[in-house]
């Protein structure tokens, strides 16, 4: 035991059937790892091993810095609840705990963060910590620690860390997790002690996964190379505010753009509705900005996703674990996919149209799959709620960071979605010399030093070039060098040379107050308390929705938005030369939308856009999701409250899962009236006929839609964008430059993608729902064209094309399911594996075998409420999911229900490691106890930490 703590007897539970299981499993692993790596090696990784890192979860434990004892009491499926008499003890216990379950994803998370991937996985990194250095989030979280929070935030964060590095003293990694036994393979890695700076870094790395409109200014400047502006203007159509509802439907936003456009800045903003003052022009219905978060993902989050590990070294297992020297296939999504389709969704309905008579609240954010998930469920209980113990919180929070993200206090809940604004700026740099141009003039760099620790290799020294608009990204990424040659820009530009660099302004690289934020949503009682806290949730921006138990419902739109001059709207990349393309100011906080009880009695967001601009004075963005979602799911409500109908939380429930596909709604009905000649095409055309357009795991139907919607896009626009933005491997013979209508063979040229595969484009999220919808109306168009390939017939019009894709599909799926239709299935296409985001992604097989869990066969889609995205361009795997589900009963807290993608646990044989991830997959939810009593009579497991 570490030096500082005592033990008494504690073992895990867990149902002896699963345990066979897992000990049956754990020794194949120890005889693979004797076959491979020689009896040393499998004595080495006996069973004992593996288990070591286990946590205690009964007894007793001695920790130094307590000033009273702490209960920790875990139910059956590990998820743990803290009872303490003070926030130090609540918050030091909590780190403690979050260490005994997940202190490898923690480290490994902070290490990513702050470009410090080759200490532990050696020389395959370092670019990748090139990168992360350059942007410098360690740096700015440091910051903000020094700088920006308060006093009190601080010492929680202390508090935190010295519960984490009470569980490190006296362990070795083997004693930690499997992974650092792993890892000893190849290098001597030791974890270090835990900082406050490390918790705060991870919300940066949040933000890149949810920082908006980035890669749609990168799609579309590289777009200029083979599409005219028309062209492009064709593949980003304005968002439908007529079908597709904004978020903000009631807010008395004609007086608020009166006053603004009069008064310009901004005065004290107003509370629950009372007038504000802003400036000198007059006074508008005042509102509140705020709002927090890490949802959305979509557009993510999250976890570790994508950090493929490294490791070099010369022990005896070293050509085996070869494969932990891969290098990450592109660093911009490592923290998760960042696309059309990640998004989240959240709604709250109020009691008027609940059967509790109490609001209702639910929240299932959209981020790539991780093992373990990013979420981790915990609750923070004050014994006495009072000055010096102040919380009573239950939710998800992430490993390495205290508080509560999402979930209820005693009085309040709320959800999270990401909300798109656009916060990111690429600029366009001539460089010249040591210097680039700004107005007219040369000026120097702001250049500082970087030295990358390798482990087993020698550290490498970069040095990083900032322009006054940030840091300079083309240094450190091939596919921002591709913009900086291509990107349009207007006659009075210099002279490009070789290429513009391109460098990133972005709020996160700003220090801000977001962690003050959390502990003070955590402890909010009413929706004043709320909007003051969230007022402090700069970065990442979300969308954030509230319900207390007095009857109340609301709407924020949190962060720190930057305003531009007219001529620029943020949608691509800016010309940094010239001084009129500066950030000249933020939206004023009390100008921020919200919503406060409105009449309709519930609030939907699920990545829409906001407000309409015509009743806003400011551009949020030009990029919002196109609210296929968000209207769903407003439909969905309308008709269970028609008529006086109320919405229970089995009802909420069954929206999240609500599998209709917009786009099969609109395009099947066309489908069914082409006429294939093939009578194998006919057959898989038959199963079209009657479906209800939901995409559940067991349907022929949504299969073979799918594939037909995968055949169109990929026949209408994937086969004629630049390579930079379709999937590697795909090789094809290209319409010359300019042109979307068929060429001659001898004009056409050769091209590959350079794009992974869930990143690539057209990637069928609900973009390109709104693309497809506008075509319909022109059949004659110039993009249903396709060439003639092999026996597959030329299209020279939407119905050619569409029948072109239904032959492709219907081969598509022979190859891939089989030529029996009655055999084909959606989930068999549409799987998801969940992979441990560093051994499990890229080390050898046995350790894949040993960390990595699946498939899950799933229904559900691409922008459909059950978000189980997959990419068009890239295949049908799910690529990112509903990362977990919650719905708040503000009637009875205990009645609340919540899941995980994964389980509580890190350790790949703990009975956690998955164990919520079949219930997720079958759309259950756990009961969620959160009063003294539930709690206490849902415990299996109960561990004290006494001073």
């Amino acid at each position: 035991m570490p030096p500082n703590t005592t033990a008494s007897t504690g073992q895990q539970p867990g149902k002896s059937g699963r345990r066979k299981g897992r000990k049956a499993r754990l020794i194949v692993l120890v005889l693979v790892l004797a076959l491979i790596g020689g009896v040393a090696y499998g004595s080495y990784w006996s069973i004992s091993t593996v288990r070591a890192s286990f946590p205690q979860t009964k007894g007793t434990l001695t920790l130094k810095g307590l000033s009273g004892p702490v209960e920790v009491k875990r139910d059956n499926y590990g998820i743990p609840q803290i009872y303490a008499s003070s926030d130090a003890d609540l918050f030091m216990a909590q780190g403690y705990v979050q260490a005994q379950d997940r202190f490898y994803e923690m480290d490994v998370r902070r290490h990513m963060a702050s470009g410090r991937l080759s200490e532990m996985f050696g020389k395959s990194q370092v670019d990748n910590d090139e990168f992360l250095r350059t942007l410098g989030w360690d740096r700015v979280a440091k910051q903000e620690y020094d700088t920006k929070l308060s006093a009190t935030t601080k010492k929680y964060l202390q508090a935190y860390a010295e519960g984490v590095n009470s569980y490190l003293q006296g362990k070795d990694g083997e004693d930690i997790s499997l992974e650092y036994a792993a890892l000893g393979f190849t290098n001597d890695y030791k974890p270090q002690a835990w900082t406050p700076v490390d918790s705060i870094s991870w919300l940066k790395a949040m933000a890149w996964d949810l920082r908006g409109n980035m890669q749609d200014e990168i799609d579309r400047a590289l777009l200029t190379s083979r599409l005219g502006p028309k062209q492009i203007a064709d593949l980003y159509p304005q968002y439908p505010y007529s079908r597709n509802k904004a978020i903000v439907q009631e807010g008395q936003y004609s007086e608020l753009a009166g006053a603004f456009q009069q008064g310009g800045t901004s005065g004290s903003s107003g509370t629950n509705g009372t007038s504000g003052t802003n400036g000198t022009g007059g006074t508008s219905t005042g509102t509140a900005s705020g709002g927090s978060g890490t949802s959305g993902t979509a557009s993510g989050t999250s976890g570790t996703s994508g950090t493929a590990s490294g490791a070099s070294g010369t022990a005896g297992l070293d050509s085996q674990l070869g494969g932990l020297t891969r290098v990450l296939d592109d660093l911009p999504p490592a923290v998760g996919v960042n696309g059309d389709g990640i998004g989240s969704n959240s709604w709250v309905v109020g009691g008027e149209h609940t059967i509790t008579g109490k609001p209702l609240l639910a929240n299932d954010p959209h981020l790539s799959p991780s093992l373990p998930s990013v979420w981790y469920q915990m609750g923070l209980h004050c014994r006495s709620v009072s000055s010096t113990c102040q919380y009573d919180v239950s939710g998800y929070t992430f490993a390495g960071m205290p508080g509560v993200i999402i979930g209820h206090n005693q009085d309040i809940a709320w959800g999270m979605t990401n909300s798109g604004v656009d916060v990111t700026d690429l600029y366009l740099e001539k460089i010249t010399g040591n210097g680039y141009l700004y107005d007219g003039k040369v000026k120097p760099f702001e250049t500082r030093e970087e030295t990358i620790k390798v482990a087993g290799g020698s550290p490498k020294k970069i040095v990083v070039r900032e322009t006054n608009n940030g840091p300079l990204l083309s240094d450190r990424d091939e596919e921002l060098v591709k913009v900086g040659k291509k990107a349009a820009v207007d006659t009075a530009a210099p002279d490009r040379g070789d290429g513009y660099g391109v460098a990133l302004r972005w709020t996160a690289l700003q220090p801000g107050t977001t962690m003050d934020a959390v502990f003070a949503m955590d402890k909010a009682k009413n929706w004043t308390d709320f909007r003051k806290a969230a007022s402090r949730f700069e970065v990442p921006s979300q969308n954030l929705i509230y319900a207390d138990n007095e009857n109340h419902i609301g709407y924020t739109l949190p962060g720190k938005i930057p305003l531009r001059e007219e001529s620029d709207n943020g949608s691509i990349p800016a010309p940094g030369w010239d001084p009129e393309y500066r950030w000249t100011g933020y939206v004023p906080q009390n100008a921020l939308p919200y919503e406060y009880d409105p009449e309709r009695g519930y609030i939907v967001t699920a990545n829409q856009a906001v407000i309409d601009p015509d009743e806003y004075p400011y551009t949020l963005t030009a990029d919002w999701g196109y609210g296929a979602r968000s209207q769903r799911i407003t439909d969905l409500i309308q008709s269970k409250i028609k008529d006086g109908g109320k919405i229970s939380t089995d009802d909420m429930r069954q929206m999240q899962l609500d599998n209709s596909s917009e786009i099969a709604r609109l395009l099947v009905p066309t489908l069914l009236k082409v006429d294939p000649e093939n009578k194998d095409v006919r057959e898989a055309q038959k199963l079209l006929e009657g479906w209800d357009y939901t995409q559940d795991a067991d349907s022929a139907a949504a299969a073979y839609f799918n594939a037909v919607w995968r055949n169109v896009l990929k026949l209408a626009f994937g086969n004629k964008l630049p390579k930079e933005l379709r999937p590697k491997g795909q090789c094809l013979w290209v319409e010359p430059v300019n042109t979307t209508g068929p060429a001659d063979e001898a004009e056409k040229v050769r091209e590959c993608g350079q794009r992974d595969p869930d990143r690539a484009q057209p990637d069928g999220g609900d973009r390109w729902f709104e693309v497809v919808r506008k075509l319909m109306d022109q059949p004659d168009s110039e993009w249903w064209s396709t060439p003639k390939v092999g026996t597959r017939p030329a299209a020279h019009n939407r119905d050619q094309l569409f029948k072109r894709a239904m032959i492709d599909a219907r081969w598509e799926l022979t190859a891939k399911l089989g030529k029996d239709i009655d055999s084909w299935s959606w989930g068999r296409l549409h799987r998801l594996f969940l992979k441990n985001q560093t051994l499990g992604t890229a080390g050898p097989e046995f350790i894949q075998y040993a960390l990595n869990r699946g498939p899950w066969e799933l229904g559900g889609g691409e922008a459909t409420v059950n978000a189980t995205g997959w990419n068009a361009a890239g295949g049908y795997g799910v690529v990112w999911v509903p990362s977990m589900r919650m719905v708040v009963n503000l009637g009875d807290l205990d009645k609340s229900k919540w899941i995980n993608l994964t389980g509580a646990s890190g350790h790949a044989y703990s009975a956690h490691y998955v164990d919520q991830t079949d219930k997720w997959a079958d759309g259950e939810l756990l009961p969620w106890a959160f009063s003294d009593q539930a709690v206490e009579k849902s415990t299996s497991d109960k561990l004290v930490l006494k001073p």
